[in-house]
């Protein structure tokens, strides 16, 4: 057992690699939105500001706010990877509380220029820290942590940003004495966070010697360039900034549409607030369940499902709702039609939580440490630019007279429409969400011994053959892609074989039958191993057909001439007899519930072996074994 195991993702908050770290975050975001909302309701209901009407503040102060994301976020990566990231956390704290005394000064004097500046310099303040929050974990959090990991800290994020504002709105709207409590307030979460910070353990540099180049325009350029360099971790770089784009539209227009649609006071559109932040947690705590605590991009599929079917129905939840007085938040909540708007909201944020945490921790998972914070500032920058078109987008359909809801309507099509895009394009989503759902909802799937399954380095996998899905199924265990090796006539089989092109499998026929295609499956093998990455086998040859393990052919020892790597023995259990395995007398795939619905099914991985103590018979004696098990 490793001293690092723990039941679950909240174990974390019990342990120093995290929970500083945690809490650190939690009050710098939480600080972030007191400050602002303060700053926001201060001149839009208590001054009179001639050079800045009401209306366009919370726009003012929301664009310097993500301006040093698109100015510095390149430079912050580059300091992040450089330098050790807990000396980078704590500078930024001391930072935060110098801007936060000089927030202040401004608060109890009223003086809105100072106030702007220290907008700017709080977004200057995220944007260091953005790199950090990220590229730490991967240093502390080993593969089965990540997804956990990552979930707490966007769920804390979420609950941060509902604090702030609840706390930034309640103290500055406290008669007389307001502005000086928002202004202690801030200070102090400044310094307690600073406190967090200094218990935060050494997290040494990923590269030291890299030179800083100040040059935001040529470093983001390069930054962009160089995420670009693993194509699976930039399209998911721009499935991240989507997801910031379809939540800036229903942030940003929650106060209209608590408004004017759902006629409803202030205090409505917090509650709309306190809702999608609840589901934004709530979807980013299930990931690890769900995921059965590895990275499971399987879920970024299903989470776009979700975000398109509960945004177009919110369209037509909020359509034809009745014109009324302005409604207290309890006067709303009383009336059931809008109870269907509020499942609405949670349900599409909880799948967007769904859909975001697995991407963040892929991108951490595939970046290489070298430059895995700069290839996160990379993310920060997308996001900005995807949020900025995102409110540009949406003020043009309003402008154009379409409505809230129908606004809602065209984010969750267009959501549909470019998920479906990043899927075509990354083929490996669509696959794992595949496996996710037969591993999940065919059958009642358990893993034992996965820790064995590699999550760097080359390897082959060598599994028994019971079943059409059997690649399926190893997909859903494994935490990154393994190309396989399958007999060529599968690739005939209606369905399968289109998934089985998709994921890149190698046709392999026997030699008599077909030199060609004998010789290319080696090559290609050769090269998948070549590159790093996981090669599964079937060393049978083919599927079994009375459910007994078969002698093992010699195949496995011309690919490990080729390429000495080691040799995971992996068994299948309880797959034989099932709707897509044969049946003594009988054919697969006939008589769909012939075993009953959720027929348990399990993969047993077994210690890697070496390549030089490989034979065909010795592998067999193994799978055997775990079969056993």
């Amino acid at each position: 057992m490793s001293p690092h195991d723990h039941p679950n993702q909240f174990a974390l908050l019990r342990q120093r690699r995290f929970a500083p770290f945690f809490w650190t975050q939690f009050l710098g975001a939480g600080n972030d939105n007191l400050f602002k909302f303060a700053f926001t309701v201060m001149v839009t209901y208590q001054l009179q500001v001639s050079w800045m009407k009401p209306e366009q503040a919370g726009l003012i102060i929301g664009a310097l706010f993500i301006l040093p994301f698109l100015l510095f976020s390149a430079t912050s990566g580059q300091l992040t990877d450089k330098y050790d990231k807990t000396a980078v956390i704590r500078f930024v704290k001391n930072l935060e509380i110098v801007v936060m005394a000089l927030a202040g000064f401004g608060f109890i004097t009223h003086n809105v220029p100072v106030l702007l500046a220290c907008v700017f310099l709080m977004g200057l303040h995220s944007t260091l820290f953005g790199p950090v929050k990220f590229a730490y974990l991967p240093q502390h959090l080993n593969e089965r942590e990540l997804t956990g990991g990552n979930g707490m800290v966007e769920m804390g994020t979420f609950v941060a940003i509902l604090l702030g504002n609840v706390a930034g709105g309640l103290l500055i709207a406290l008669p007389e004495v307001g502005a000086r409590y928002v202004a202690i307030g801030c200070v102090a979460a400044a310094l307690l966070g600073r406190f967090t910070a200094q218990l935060v353990p050494p997290t040494p540099a990923t590269d030291p010697r890299l030179k800083i180049n100040w040059n935001p325009v040529s470093e983001t350029l390069r930054n962009l360039k160089l995420a670009h360099g693993n194509i699976v971790v930039f399209r998911s770089l721009l499935g991240i900034s989507w997801m910031w784009f379809f939540g800036a539209v229903f942030l940003s227009n929650f106060p209209v549409f608590a408004k004017t649609v759902l006629h409803g006071d202030e205090h409505v559109a917090s509650l709309l607030l306190v809702v999608f932040s609840i589901g934004i947690g709530t979807g980013s705590l299930l990931c690890e369940v769900l995921s059965k605590r590895h990275v499971e991009i399987g879920l970024v599929p299903f989470g776009a499902i979700g975000m398109s079917v509960f945004s177009i129905d919110l369209y037509f939840a909020s359509r034809n709702l009745p014109p009324v007085a302005a409604q207290t938040a309890a006067q709303f909540m009383a009336q059931a039609a809008h109870w269907r708007v509020m499942a609405d909201l949670l349900l599409l944020s909880l799948f967007a939580g769904l859909y975001s945490v697995p991407m963040y921790a892929l991108i951490q998972l595939r970046s290489e440490p070298s430059h895995r914070a700069r290839i996160i500032a990379a993310n920060n920058i997308l996001n900005a630019l995807f949020m900025i078109v995102s409110s540009v987008a949406a003020g043009a359909l309003l402008g154009a007279g379409f409505t809230v809801p129908q606004v809602f309507l065209f984010t969750g099509i267009a959501n549909a429409l470019v998920a479906g895009y990043i899927f075509l394009l990354v083929p490996e989503y669509l696959l794992r969400f595949v496996a996710f759902m037969v591993t999940r909802c065919v059958y009642r799937f358990k893993v034992r011994g996965d820790e064995h399954i590699p999550t760097t380095g080359a390897a082959i996998i060598a599994a028994n053959h019971v079943s059409f899905v059997d690649a399926i199924v190893l997909m859903a265990a494994s935490p990154r892609p393994i190309r396989f090796i399958m007999d060529h006539r599968i690739f005939q089989v209606p369905v399968l074989g289109w998934l089985f092109r998709l994921a890149k499998a190698i046709p392999i026929a026997p030699q008599k039958e077909d030199p060609a295609v004998y010789a290319a499956a080696f090559a290609a093998a050769e090269q998948v191993l070549a590159e790093g990455d996981l090669l599964g086998i079937f060393p049978e040859g083919g599927i079994t057909r009375d459910g007994e393990l078969q002698p093992f052919k010699g195949g496995i020892m011309k690919i490990l001439e080729r390429q000495p790597v080691p040799v995971v023995p992996v068994a299948l259990q309880n797959l034989w007899g099932s709707y897509f395995s044969r049946i003594e007398g009988g054919a697969a795939m006939a008589r769909p519930f012939r075993r009953g619905l959720f027929s348990p099914v399990t993969l047993v991985a077994g210690q890697a072996v070496l390549p030089q103590q490989v034979s065909p018979e010795a592998l067999r004696v193994r799978v055997q074994g775990l079969l056993e098990v």
